[in-house]
């Protein structure tokens, strides 16, 4: 099938849908987010018992990650994204009769595993489909679609805050959010480009991909660098989602709403990084603006762990425009060369989710030690290692000539 038999109308139709399956997504994921203080009280966790139980979603995506390719190459994008859907609708309702029915942590361990296998596949799904968008359009629009998963994200925990101070039930919300996701997102899918596109590739690039293989990738250490630096921004962003409601309100002694109120304060601004970024990116280059977001995000984390109860506000802005790239422009990175971005992007990924694996335990345990609030300085101590290695992400065109060379 030939690309220019998808008419301009259909590709922006497409882009529409893919805009709204992206912000669905962020919407479900925020929905759970905001109210993870009330679970953690409703259930009586530590901090430690808390970081446990949320690593049953971090497990579930880990799984559903790699097994989307082989998902989303035998239905296509459409329908993968719908099986994610319904793997994530079941899974908040295991959550919501674990929390406000039996109040069951094993069972909301397991509706999050479930949510989990979810979102790996419709997120793989996702930007397969909006990869095929932008190549068709011929315009940069993949950082446009994230940042619609921030504003789903932001919208949502908003929602939740005000859920929360009116005290609707964690399970109504969650009913509520999800069940509207899975109607908007049936709806959306069905203007999808067709499969015939999605899967069509050159000769060429399908012999390169064959002969390099992810094997040959964990041997590149540009490579590895790049997914430790990926890793650190995915650090980065999941201790916020994760952690700082829970810190602000256990930290200074604030409402539940208060700390979700902190928690949408860094999603807005994670947002707000992802709209703009694209052209510092473009006048600046990668390293520069990596090294002062970087920055900031350090900036950030100290103000909300030292800087009382409003400038905690201020400081989860400043931490949300210091993450909000990182992650993004990694995956770029991984993605120069496009004979070997396949294998490449799937080590850097790897490497990358490693954070949303161990950061949610790593940091419950310490803050049984230390207390939520001050565990996050561990965010700084991470971001200090992401100056090091942020020059393996530099554009091909600045890289030095040694750069190019193969390793060994």
């Amino acid at each position: 099938m030939n690309y220019l038999a998808i008419d301009r109308d259909r590709l922006l139709r497409a882009r529409l849908a893919v805009l709204i399956v992206f912000a669905m997504n962020g919407a479900n994921f925020a929905a759970f987010a905001s109210r993870i203080p009330e679970v953690k009280t409703t259930l009586g966790l530590s901090a430690g018992q808390l970081g446990i139980t949320l690593l049953g979603l971090s497990v579930g995506s880990l799984i559903g990650l790699p097994a989307s390719g082989w998902v989303t190459h035998r239905f296509g994008a459409a329908r993968s994204v719908q099986f994610g859907l319904l793997m994530m609708i079941l899974g908040g309702a295991v959550i919501a009769v674990g929390v406000d029915g039996v109040q069951s942590r094993a069972l909301v361990m397991a509706g999050l595993f479930v949510s989990g296998l979810g979102i790996g596949v419709w997120d793989v799904a996702m930007n397969l489909e909006g990869a095929g968008v932008e190549r068709l359009l011929g315009v940069t629009v993949m950082p446009w679609f994230h940042a619609a998963f921030s504003g789903g994200t932001v919208l949502s925990a908003l929602l939740g805050a005000g859920l929360s101070a009116a005290r609707v039930p964690v399970w109504a919300h969650l009913v509520g959010v999800f069940g509207l996701a899975g109607i908007v997102c049936w709806w959306a899918v069905a203007s999808f480009l067709p499969r015939a596109v999605e899967e069509q590739s050159d000769d060429e690039e399908q012999e390169t991909a064959s002969s390099f293989s992810p094997a040959q990738a964990w041997l590149e250490p540009r490579t590895l660098l790049i997914g430790l630096m990926t890793l650190v921004a995915a650090f980065t962003e999941g201790t916020a989602n994760d952690w700082v409601a829970v810190a602000m309100v256990e930290g200074y002694d604030l409402p539940h709403w208060a700390g979700i109120l902190g928690f949408a304060t860094f999603l807005s601004f994670m947002t707000i990084g992802r709209i703009g970024g694209a052209r510092l990116l473009d006048r600046h280059g990668r390293v520069p603006v990596l090294r002062f977001l970087f920055g900031l995000g350090l900036l950030g984390s100290l103000l909300v762990v030292f800087g009382g109860p409003l400038l905690a506000f201020v400081g989860a802005a400043v931490w949300g425009l210091g993450a909000s790239l990182g992650f993004p422009v990694g995956m770029s990175a991984a993605a120069d060369d496009p004979r070997r971005a396949a294998a490449r992007m799937s080590v850097v990924s790897t490497i990358g989710y490693l954070a949303f694996l161990g950061g949610p335990p790593l940091l419950g345990l310490l803050g049984d030690h230390v207390g939520v609030l001050r565990s996050l300085l561990v965010v700084g101590v991470m971001l200090v290692i992401a100056f090091a290695v942020v020059p393996a992400a530099r554009e091909p065109e600045e890289a030095p000539a040694a750069a190019d060379a193969p390793a060994g």
